[in-house]
Parts: structure tokens; sequence; C-alpha cells
């Protein structure tokens, strides 16, 4: 049990591990918070989260990004996915980043004028595997923030990785987040997976803007009728015992799978995600 009581992290650290924490002597939490680079001018920074893998996290905020680049805003996505990161291809970025003698980095601008840094677009090989540890790649993320030159922007989105280790709890602690959009999946199991990926923003006292199922069902093309290929949905459930609103329900369609591959997505608007854009030009 932590010795500090009242420490923000009294609930997950030790007594050993409060042994030279700051907040010992003081009583306070101690600040992991890292500086913006010098350069940039960041209105709101919010994070794409999931409790785990494969529910479409990425597509939700490359397609987020997209709305409110139609909305005239300046938008720039941090993929904090290292080990897998899958935002320049959906953008068709093949080019790498290049830097300044400070230092400094420049994120890829995309065709429709997302600024977009990834660990994809910082090596000379994009196939070769980003074999860290974790405080390797939370370091690397740390750095996407201090160490990129973001210029103006009104919205950061960051792609986190999914589940609750070492680099989210980087991002939660280090970038000022001003909210998180939870996506995920039908899957009975989800439901436990969503409450503790909630229950960790709620611990970081980070907002919960809403949540967003992907996969929900799936349009025959001939008949019109949906199906729901992976399960009856539960999100209004999960999303009222977390008392957070039910942002977006989106289909299995074909053609934004399309626009993935090809690296063209942001080209086609996708109209089931207005209410999560409109919170966030609303809110944010």
């Amino acid at each position: 049990m932590a010795e500090n009581k009242d420490c923000e992290s009294a609930k997950t650290c030790s007594r050993e591990s409060c042994e030279g924490c700051p907040s010992k002597a003081n009583g306070q939490a101690p600040s992991f918070a890292a500086e913006l680079n010098k350069h940039s001018r960041v209105k709101k920074v919010i994070g794409i989260i999931s409790g785990k893998g494969g529910v479409g996290k990425s597509f939700v905020c490359g397609s987020l990004a997209a709305a409110l680049k139609r909305k005239g805003k300046e938008v720039g996505i941090m993929d904090a996915d290292i080990t897998g990161p899958s935002i320049p291809r959906m953008y068709g970025l093949n080019e790498t980043a290049v830097g300044n003698e400070d230092g400094e980095i420049y994120p890829v601008i995309a065709k429709d004028g997302t600024k977009v840094i990834s660990i994809n677009v910082l090596m000379d090989d994009p196939t070769e595997p980003v074999i860290w540890r974790g405080p390797v790649i939370a370091g690397a993320v740390k750095q996407f923030w201090t160490d990129v030159v973001w210029g103006e922007l009104d919205f950061l989105l960051c792609d986190m990785p999914p589940g609750t280790g070492d680099v989210a709890l980087t991002i939660f602690q280090s970038l000022p987040l001003d909210g998180v959009i939870l996506v995920t999946s039908p899957q009975d199991l989800v439901s436990l997976i969503v409450t503790k990926a909630y229950r960790m923003a709620e611990m970081m006292k980070i907002p919960v803007l809403g949540i967003v199922e992907n996969y929900s069902w799936f349009q025959c093309p001939d008949c019109g009728k949906r199906y729901p290929l992976f399960g009856e949905s539960r999100v209004e459930e999960i999303a009222g015992e977390l008392n957070i609103p039910v942002l977006a329900k989106l289909p299995l369609e074909p053609s934004f799978a399309a626009g993935v591959d090809s690296g063209s997505f942001y080209e086609k608007e996708n109209p089931y995600l207005s209410d999560a854009v409109e919170l966030l030009l609303r809110n944010c």
C-alpha cells in the first residue's frame, strides 16, 4: 500500500515505489507534463482510445480528422501506436519526415492538409518491426509532443495504442488531453474491456467525451436488410452504465475499407460520425 494515501497514484503504487517520490514529501502528486514544442500552438488535444486492438480505432481517428478538416479546422494526428502504426498507410503517405538543425521534426502533410507524425514516417523502411521496450516507446511518444513542429493547430488527435499500458499512461500524464473518445465493437467481452479503459481515463482525471461503436452492422446491398455480424449491440447499455453518450454506431462499409487500402479514405465523407464531430466543435 502506498504511504501517501492522498497521492493520485496511491491506488497503483507500492510502499517501495513511494521511496524518492516527490509527493511523499509534499503531499502532492508529481507533475509529468511535457512541454509543447516552442514553435507549436495546439488549441485542443483529443485522445482516441480503445481497451483492445482490432476495433477500428485508427479509422475513427482518421475519419474524425478528415471531418474536422472539411469544417475548415487545422488538424494534426499523432500516431502514438508505435508498434502498430496505420495512419500513414490510411493517408497514402510514403515520404519520410524531415528535421532541422535544432533536432526538431516536421510532420508530413497529407493531401487534405492534415499534419501527421508517426514512427512509420521516421523510418527508412516502414516494414521493419519496432522492437522496443515500453519506456523507450513512451519516450518516443513524448518526443512527438516536445520535438515536432506542429505549427498552429485547432485539434491534435492522438491515435493511442490499445489497452492501459505504459504508453497510454505516458500520454495521459504528459499531454494536456482535453478529452478522450472510446472506440469499441459489439462483442460481449468488450463490455469489460471498455470499462477498464474508461476507468483508466477516470483515474487520470481525463474527461471521456463519449463512445463510438465500430462494426455495428452490415447492410445487404441487395435487400437493404441490416445484419449484426458481430452480435447484437450492447453499446447503449454500456454507455448508460458509464454515464457517457453514444456518439456513433459505424457499419461495416466496403467502400470505407477500400479507401483505407488505397490511402484515400479521407475523400469519402463518413456521415455516421457527424454527432461526434459536432461535439468536438461545440465543446472543444
